[in-house]
């Protein structure tokens, strides 16, 4: 459980040798409230968290339009998100490694960057095959965006904030993201679409502008420190007290000043935690990863799938392109309520009950959407209900996710588990695609609620984590050094 004790009472006197510093790293962020300094970290990772979503969201918003100009089909039009989704497989599974073996801030910087040049490819593209290419590029720039920014908030912060506060990663992602990203589709593809060149030439713009808010996003970033866990898990003790100092004192800016030693040196050199990436792949942590990888695979499936689809669903029931991106965009105000649920629920429930019990709803919202969304009112209803659950699911999840790897591993044990809902998200959206053309609407949300009664099952398989520290959680796992 988490400290009672101030920070300035963890000092050198209590502190534990080098090669116990991850542990005393905890419990002196135990002993920190949570203040300025922690804000303006959630927000610079929650700000590139969003713009993530946005673009992630933007092939789903310009997809009607996409069809019109080149005629493609809509498998065609889910390729595009495949190859988008197949590539942040390979971005996340880089940045995991970049994240444990370089660090969590410079991984998020790497993240950002790549997508700036991926988001100008997509906006110049001439033809189908260079949008195919720049939505690649992208990818792997969003792929490990939001598990960077996973790992990084549940180092940072206390236990008794950690799931409130990696939860709310989402609301700024899927929340806001969800529904602004629709709602700025709607404005630029519909009332300023003669302005930005027409049908032929605004989906381009809304690639572009999406470049600018995210550039100014990675010059902020510079700002953000390492993670303490990470520097004493890497032996770079007097950086690791620099950084508890200045979140101790509310700032993030290093302005000089003495140091509090929280962690002693030994007179050797610190100790380091070797990084063996494959050890999410064996024994406890082999469990932790399947178990996880089963449910981000139904809930991430889900939600990538409805995003792509449903501008498309709601075209070929007869709505415009512009009344079905702003239908889609009211729909997704579930998504922010979902996604300030889970926040609550991460602070007061466990993380089982609430995966559990929010599959089990989300079975019954998609069949209820499938089977009875047949006037634009319960189309609204309905869908932002089912919303509201994905987000109440995905947002436990971020939670979640950090909290079963230790220090050394726990990138990359976060990238694994959301590189299998990519997975989901590559692959069932072309098989739903299929199988809206030949069996319509109620056939793809019937498959959906399958995913989700799958999710609630697997959810028993994973250690409870709520009010626990995360070196309490992994105290199991401990390979020499903790």
């Amino acid at each position: 459980m988490h400290s009672t004790e101030s920070p300035n009472q963890l000092t050198s006197a209590q502190a534990a040798p080098a090669a116990d510093a991850v542990s005393v790293v905890g419990r002196v962020l135990d002993a920190i409230p949570f203040n300025r300094a922690h804000r303006l970290i959630l927000l610079m990772v929650l700000l590139g968290a969003f713009f993530d979503v946005m673009e992630e969201n933007s092939l789903g918003a310009v997809g009607p339009a996409l069809k019109s100009v080149w005629n493609i089909s809509t498998p065609e039009l889910a390729f595009l998100q495949t190859v988008t989704i197949g590539a942040m497989i390979i971005g996340k599974v880089v940045t995991g490694a970049l994240g444990d073996h370089k660090g969590r801030r410079f991984a998020l910087a790497f993240n950002l960057a790549i997508y700036c040049l991926g988001a100008l490819v997509c906006a110049l593209a001439p033809g189908y095959a260079v949008l195919a290419i720049g939505r690649f590029i992208v990818g792997v720039g969003l792929g490990g965006e939001i598990a960077a920014g996973m790992t990084m908030l549940s180092e940072l912060v206390s236990t008794k904030y950690r799931g409130a506060v990696v939860a709310s990663l989402n609301v700024g992602a899927g929340g806001f993201g969800n529904v602004v990203s629709f709602g700025f589709a709607a404005v630029v593809l519909g009332p300023l679409g003669n302005f930005f060149g027409g049908p032929g030439n605004s989906w381009r713009w809304m690639f572009g502008l999406l470049v600018l808010p995210a550039l100014l996003v990675l010059v902020y970033r510079r700002f953000l420190p390492e993670t303490p866990r990470y520097l004493a898990s890497r032996g770079r003790i007097d950086e690791a007290n620099g950084v508890l100092t200045r979140l101790a004192n509310g700032r993030l800016k290093d302005r000089g000043g003495p140091v509090t030693p929280y962690i002693q040196h030994t007179g050797t050199a610190p100790a380091v935690e070797k990084v063996r990436l494959s050890e999410v792949f064996r024994g406890v942590l082999l469990r932790r990863t399947a178990a996880l990888a089963v449910i981000s695979w139904m809930t991430f499936g889900a939600q990538v799938t409805v995003l792509v689809l449903m501008p498309t669903i709601l075209v070929e029931q007869g709505y415009t392109i512009t009344k079905s991106l702003a239908f889609t965009m009211v729909m997704n105000l579930g998504s922010l309520f979902g996604a300030a649920a889970a926040t609550w629920a991460a602070l007061r429930l466990p993380r089982r009950a609430v995966i559990t019990g929010g599959a089990v709803a989300a079975c019954a919202a998609a069949l209820a959407f499938g089977f009875l969304a047949t006037s634009p009112a319960l189309v609204l209803i309905l869908g932002a209900l089912f919303q509201f659950f994905v987000l109440l699911l995905n947002s436990t999840i971020f939670a979640w996710a950090p909290e079963l790897y230790p220090t050394r591993v726990r990138a990359f044990g976060t990238a694994m588990v959301a590189v299998q809902g990519n997975v989901a998200g590559a692959f069932v959206p072309i098989g739903a695609g299929l199988l809206l053309d030949r069996a319509g609407v109620v056939a793809v949300f019937v498959l959906i609620a399958a995913m989700y009664c799958v999710m609630a099952i697997t959810s028993r398989f994973a250690p409870e984590t709520h009010g626990r520290s995360l070196e309490d959680i992994n105290s199991d796992t401990t390979q020499g050094v903790s």
